[in-house]
């Protein structure tokens, strides 16, 4: 069992019969009252996101999350296919369970897999990507007040705001939780 004082992120719980990972916590203080505390949760089986609130000292069963290493092969569909690094099995995952990880898959990734027991719930991708863009405004000499950005469309679909020195062609960084821009890089 574990406490609410214990929680760390990436955790794994087990609430109502559900496995949750912890995305976030936040332990709340009112005036006279109890402390609580605020967790953001996803449901490991169905990918659901969820926020629920907990007395403190509240406690539940923690659960093992299994990570094994796995490299991006292919998907069919709505199927996105894995092979273990050690096994050479292939596991499968439907986009439910791999939620907004599907727009930063890429051909030979390697990422760890997530899984409760045998079964396969998740992937934890990397904290950056490295993508090339596929589209965006030319940035105009003389465009340069600070913070100045344009909208860039990558090449695995996605749009985020890049600095204005960025062109087609262009290698860039991306942060994978929050689909933003951290740098160009050197192809």
């Amino acid at each position: 069992m574990i406490s609410t004082g214990d929680l760390k992120r990436g955790l794994g719980i087990e609430v109502e019969s559900q496995i949750y990972q912890i995305l976030g916590y936040e332990h709340i203080k009112m005036g006279r009252g109890g402390a609580t505390v605020r967790i953001k949760m996803r449901n490991l089986r169905t990918g659901a996101i969820t926020e629920r609130t907990f007395d403190n000292g509240a406690r539940f069963p923690r659960i093992d999350l299994d990570r094994h290493t796995v490299q991006y092969q292919y998907n069919d569909g709505d199927t996105y296919y894995f092979m273990d690094t050690e096994t050479f099995e292939q596991l499968a995952l439907n986009v439910v369970q791999l939620g907004d990880a599907t727009s930063y898959l890429m051909d030979d990734m390697q990422l760890d897999i997530i899984a409760y027991g045998d079964e396969p719930l998740s992937v934890e991708l990397p904290d950056t990507v490295t993508v090339r863009v596929s589209y965006t405004e030319p940035g105009f000499k003389g465009d340069t007040a600070s913070g100045a950005s344009k909208p860039a469309t990558l090449e695995n679909g996605l749009v985020t705001q890049v600095p204005l020195f960025v062109n087609i062609g262009d290698v860039v960084r991306i942060k994978t939780d929050a689909g933003t821009y951290v740098e160009r890089v050197l192809s």
